[in-house]
């Protein structure tokens, strides 16, 4: 088209067109100024935005976070030790309870008579063996004296023995001897004088000797004679009395013999105080096997009343009175709170860095609370090894699959008043590494 023609045509119709008066007049261009203020708050915002990301980066850089986490405690199961019939419960389902406090009572009857028993058993056994104790002194005094009796009689039948045997030594030597020297003298004495007697007959008849010498010769015959006798006699006392000697030496010998075992009577009987000794030890031990009885019954009375060993809260409870229970048989479940800490499972790639001592937040569901507590120790394992059936990773279809593995972290003390945690709660907990 020609300028000149366009021209005309602008000019034509701004003439013929009238200005609307609803109609809003063109902008005019911002100054200078207003540009340069939206410019300021565009720079400021953007360095807001720099700063405030530089600063969640910092924070975030040294932290690892999971949401597998739960908080987890000590169930003290409470079972009963003995056979009976519950008598009390005296406590209620989730009711809190306090170490020592009484919790059921089983009918302690029969333990009790058996508590009974044994301490009568004890008694009997203290007094067989203050029985024994005594005879061990009273046995050994007399087995004492009659060994001293025994080795006194002896000595005196092995002197009287000796006695006896010099005695028959001499009888059976020297008086025999002794007398058979006599009657041999005698004998030729009394031949001398008989043959001097027959020769002075034959000259006495002649007259050629005197009948004084004849009766001189006779005399001394007849002494001669009667010598030979009493020598005789003499040598049969000496054999008699050698005998007797021999006799009195067996009665002493069969003395000696009754005596030695007089002896070994004796020393047997002393023997007597080893026994008794022996009784008084046996009486010991039953004394000691009485004591274990007693106290084992005792213990099993005991057992008849169920405290709680901590403080907790009574849960599950499933046992009601006239129940009769079993030894090992769940009663309930004790739960001490004040005991209580985090497990949670991380990634095997996010614990890197962490380490037993860091920092470590964890915030509770339930309360929507963040509580500060430390990395206690991380678990030797991951979780799927130490599952009932941990995978078998030898097979053709193998996928790997990013591991976690249980890492314990212990809250800092927190008051009842601030909150309560329960083994099972859900919590999301984080490490802070650096």
């Amino acid at each position: 088209m020609d300028p000149q023609l366009a021209e005309l045509e602008r000019e034509i119709g701004g003439t013929a067109r009238e200005p609307d008066a609803a109609e809003t007049p063109p902008q005019e261009a911002p100054a200078p100024a207003a540009d340069t203020h939206v410019r300021r708050v565009l720079l400021g915002g953007v360095l807001a935005l720099v700063v405030a990301g530089t600063v969640l980066y910092l924070h975030y850089r040294g932290r690892v976070s999971t949401d597998d986490a739960q908080v987890d405690g000590h169930l003290v199961p409470m079972a009963s030790k003995v056979y009976g019939t519950v008598a009390e419960v005296l406590v209620k389902d989730n009711q809190a309870v306090h170490a020592g406090q009484v919790l059921v009572r089983i009918d302690a009857r029969d333990y009790q008579a058996k508590v009974d028993q044994a301490r009568a058993a004890l008694q009997a056994a203290e007094a067989n063996y203050r029985a024994t104790s005594l005879g061990v002194p009273l046995t050994n005094e007399t087995t004492l004296s009659v060994t001293s009796d025994a080795a006194a009689q002896l000595a005196s039948a092995q002197a009287n023995e000796e006695r006896a045997r010099l005695s028959y030594q001499q009888a059976s030597t020297t008086d025999l001897a002794f007398a058979e020297a006599q009657v041999a003298k005698a004998q030729a004495d009394n031949d001398k004088a008989q043959a001097d007697l027959a020769r002075m007959k034959p000259l006495a008849a002649k007259a050629e000797i005197s009948q004084q010498q004849l009766d001189s010769y006779l005399a001394a015959a007849k002494m001669a004679a009667s010598d030979l006798q009493s020598s005789q006699e003499k040598l049969k006392s000496a054999l008699q009395g050698a005998a007797i000697a021999k006799a009195a030496m067996l009665a002493s010998e069969a003395q000696v013999q009754s005596a030695e075992a007089g002896v070994a009577q004796a020393e047997a009987n002393r023997k007597q105080v080893q026994v008794r000794s022996f009784d008084a030890d046996s009486a010991t031990a039953a004394i000691a096997q009485a004591k274990a009885n007693l106290d084992a019954a005792e213990l099993d009375l005991s057992y008849t009343t169920i405290t709680a060993p901590v403080d907790g809260v009574v849960t599950h409870k499933s046992v009601e009175v006239g129940e009769i229970i079993q030894p090992g048989q769940d009663l309930f479940v004790l739960v001490p709170l004040n005991d209580v800490w985090v497990t949670a499972n991380f990634k095997e790639t996010q614990l890197a860095g962490a380490r037993p001592g860091q920092r470590a937040e964890v915030r509770v569901d339930m309360y929507g609370k963040t509580f500060a507590g430390h990395v206690d120790s991380i678990a030797g394992a991951t979780g799927s090894r130490l599952s009932l059936l941990p995978p078998e990773n030898a097979t053709g279809n193998f996928v790997k699959v990013v591991q976690r593995i249980p890492v314990k972290i212990v809250l800092d003390p927190i008051s009842p008043e601030q909150a309560i945690l329960r083994p099972g709660m859900n919590v999301d907990a984080t490490i802070i590494t650096q």
